[in-house]
């Protein structure tokens, strides 16, 4: 169905193993992967409300929308490759930190912070 992820590698990671991401962010993932050429590890994709980083929140973001994943960085080169690809394609959420990148689509003008 993917050419580069399972479904599985974006469950929630609270422990209860929900997993509502959505499809069509996976293809779209997918591609970024095959531009950026080197694997991708997802540390974060759906989060449930229950997730501490969701239930903190005012309201749940894009990660519990099934919208938005953090992916793995070893080095400045990746991060760099990350985030000039996901701009290309019009992702609107993009926050690189030191160790992953988050990458969403939030469907508004494009955000960028940094963590």
């Amino acid at each position: 169905m993917f050419r580069y992820f399972t479904i599985a590698e974006f469950a929630c990671k609270c422990g209860c193993g929900t997993n509502n991401i959505k499809h069509t962010f996976i293809h779209r993932l997918d591609e970024l992967r095959e531009r950026c050429g080197f694997p991708f590890h997802i540390t974060s994709g759906y989060r449930c409300e229950d997730h501490p980083a969701e239930a903190s929140k005012d309201k749940p973001g894009q990660h519990h929308e099934g919208l938005a994943a953090d992916i793995q960085v070893s080095n400045g080169h990746q991060r760099y490759l990350i985030q000039k690809h996901a701009y290309a394609m019009g992702f609107s959420g993009i926050g690189p930190a030191k160790s992953f990148v988050h990458i969403d689509d939030r469907g508004s003008l494009g955000v960028s912070w940094v963590y």
